[in-house]
């Protein structure tokens, strides 16, 4: 089996399929870290989480499977986000009556009135970030709460953005939501009728390895190694992936000591739908949909403070249009081990853009200038308390939801999965879906058992499909696989059509059997 990268997606393939014998080779482009986005970077002891992640799963076989891997090293932590907005801190999600607090008695009721209009009058032809959230909160709540900070995070209007995004991220929260909770909290009628605990609707902790989660990639790459049957090749890039005439497939990966040719019976990507259709060959009719695709870059400027702990919160959202920065962690309060000096806090700024752009381009020093100024502008801290800082860069973290991209990627899929059965698309970037790590695990482990039984009996796009705020329900509580394989969608359906007849386009697998 050959698989195009190490993050959770590839490592999770690679681990189950290990653990029921198949031989496994695996390529990641970075020559130190294995884990992708979900890695821990670390610098002179500290230790940077590029992004967050709370290990938190509503599959119980995903949770099952991080005990497996990593059965001794998880803590408990509490979890606490809020917004930082005008020098206040507001809870996230939201809480009606703070917010409502903070704003003051005129905001507060031009927002109450705004929402109640957007609840009479809603918007029916729902297809921006913009139209679903102003549906759901009102036009005001969502210029205080949603526009800057999505504008920062996607570098684009959000009635550019496709209301997935929101459907994806924050489904089942609302104004009126909140007030109820807030409602039953107060009274006491938010209990379990047997035993009078409190209903949890979101999650109020999480589990997290104790240096962060490139322990877990650390570990799976480990026991990978260990069975023998596995190899991972750091350092090495996809240069092309061909079929090699027989259903199966050459990879050739690029690395320090030249080429490596992998001959495999299936091959397994998490590599970006842009750069896989690049490097596929025959080069597949869609590829100019794929190329079509974006991604949104991302880095982490990690500063060193002479401070106790800056603020609780695992991470603050910055809605502030003053300052770049858009959100900030405090790592100790992911795990007091990613900071190894207690008289030192750590925070990570970071910071949202496009590979090559000015942010992106700045030298390190000047990155850590930045973010001692904005940090300093923003109150949290007086500058000269900071003494040092690290820059960690992080190319294609999101994949872009923009109004074109479920065309182009339902046009892609459709193509590989009648002319490649035997290529799987796994993961956040191979997906081109904005997966949590739960996810695309989740992907990977139904691609496992798709390859086990020799037919694609579970459908991995059904993964993160439901639209659930990602935050709510319990852990565990799904205890089994995702639903089998669907029939196909009507876009997938009408991308299959528009390229069965482009000269040129690879023999479908039918075709294959037939010749």
């Amino acid at each position: 089996m050959a698989i195009i990268g190490a993050g959770p997606a590839g490592l999770t393939a690679g681990y189950l399929l290990t653990k029921a014998g198949y031989s496994v080779a695996i390529i990641e482009k970075d020559a130190t870290y294995v884990g992708g986005i979900s890695r821990t970077v670390e610098h002179e002891g500290y230790r940077f989480d590029i992004g967050g992640h709370r290990f938190f799963s509503k599959s119980q076989q995903v949770v099952d499977l991080w005990n497996e891997i990593l059965p001794d090293d998880f803590i408990q932590r509490p979890r606490m986000s809020r917004i930082y907005y005008e020098g206040k801190f507001y809870s996230y999600p939201l809480r009606a009556f703070e917010a409502l607090w903070n704003l003051g008695i005129v905001r507060s009721t031009l927002c109450m009135v705004s929402f109640a209009k957007a609840k009479a009058f809603p918007n029916k032809q729902v297809k921006s970030f913009e139209d679903w959230t102003v549906n759901q909160f009102g036009h005001k709540l969502y210029s205080i709460f949603f526009k800057t900070y999505t504008e920062k995070v996607w570098g684009m209007p959000c009635d550019e953005m496709s209301a997935d995004w929101a459907a994806q991220r924050i489904k089942g929260l609302s104004l009126w939501g909140a007030v109820v909770d807030g409602l039953k909290r107060s009274l006491g009628l938010n209990k379990r009728p047997n035993d009078g605990q409190e209903v949890k609707t979101l999650l109020e902790t999480f589990r997290y390895p104790r240096q962060g989660p490139g322990m877990m990639w650390d570990a799976a790459r480990d026991k990978i190694l260990a069975t023998g049957k596995g190899e991972v090749l750091m350092g090495h890039g996809l240069k092309q992936l061909a079929g090699d005439g027989q259903g199966g497939w050459r990879m050739t990966a690029t690395g320090p000591q030249g080429d490596r040719v992998i001959s495999a019976r299936h091959a397994i990507s998490s590599a970006p739908m842009r750069e896989l259709a690049a490097r596929l060959h025959p080069l597949p009719a869609t590829s100019l949909n794929a190329k079509e695709l974006r991604y949104r870059d991302f880095l982490t400027v990690a500063l060193k403070i002479r401070s106790d702990d800056l603020f609780p919160d695992n991470w603050i959202y910055i809605h502030d249009s003053k300052v770049k920065v858009g959100r900030i962690q405090n790592f100790r309060s992911w795990s007091p081990e990613m900071v190894p000096d207690e008289s030192v806090a750590c925070v990570g700024l970071e910071y949202f853009c496009f590979e090559g752009d000015g942010l992106w381009s700045m030298s390190d020093d000047d990155l850590i200038a930045l973010g001692t100024r904005e940090l300093a502008q923003l109150g949290l801290v007086s500058a000269d308390q900071v003494f040092g800082g690290a820059v960690v860069r992080q190319e294609k973290a999101y994949p872009v939801y923009d109004e074109d991209y479920a065309s182009h990627v339902a046009a892609m899929r459709g193509e590989l999965e009648e002319a490649y059965p035997s290529l799987h698309l796994v993961g956040r970037n191979g997906m081109h879906r904005y997966n949590n790590q739960d996810h695309a695990m989740m992907t990977a482990m139904l691609t496992v058992e798709n390859i086990k039984a020799e037919t694609r009996v579970y459908d991995t796009w059904c993964v993160n499909e439901d639209a659930e705020y990602h935050e709510a329900g319990d852990e565990g509580a799904e205890r089994v696989l995702p639903a089998g394989r669907r029939e196909v969608s009507e876009d997938q359906a009408a991308a299959l059509a528009s390229v069965r007849d482009v000269p040129g386009r690879v023999a479908s697998a039918k075709q294959r059997d037939a010749a």
